[in-house]
């Protein structure tokens, strides 16, 4: 039986040795590409303002040293994490939490339906601790006397 050749310019190129030196590294580089993800594990909640369901907005949730796990959050106030793919959740460990609820009026004008303070991870004073995949975590918000604000772009800056 014949050895099977690939050739190119009068050269004669054993589809085996094409197979070792170009397919087998290419589909090791794909392979290879997961690998340094870690671990994940799913996460889904609910956000609460004054103990009744955000109705919409963003939670990002902040490893040390992983990509953030982010979310829409739903007119009931419930998300799912996402990592890299839809639904991988997060990293294990205790992350800081960001939550931002913005209605947008124009380039120039916004009402935040929540506390500003919460969409900054140094400010926000909020932490999830996922220790194992959860459908249950409540990231409970609150005005503290507050109200929804809006807010106005002036001069370049947010007033």
């Amino acid at each position: 039986m014949k050895t099977p050749f690939i050739q190119n310019h009068n050269r004669q190129y054993p589809t085996t040795l094409v197979f070792l030196l170009v397919v087998l590294p290419t589909v090791a580089i794909f392979v290879g590409c997961g690998s340094d993800r870690p671990d994940r594990v799913p996460v889904s909640g609910q956000v609460l303002i004054d103990g009744q369901p955000l109705g919409g907005g963003t939670i990002r949730l902040y490893p040390a040293s992983a990509r953030p796990a982010t979310a829409r959050i739903g007119p009931d106030g419930r998300f799912t994490l996402k990592t890299f793919e839809t639904g991988d959740g997060a990293v294990l460990g205790t992350h800081p939490v960001t939550v931002a609820s913005i209605e947008e009026f124009s380039d120039t004008k916004r009402r935040w339906l929540v506390p500003k303070k919460y969409a900054d991870p140094g400010t926000s004073g909020l932490t999830a601790t996922i220790d194992d995949a959860t459908d249950s975590l409540i990231i409970e918000l609150t005005w503290d006397g507050g109200k929804p604000f809006i807010e106005q772009l002036v001069n370049g800056s947010w007033q």
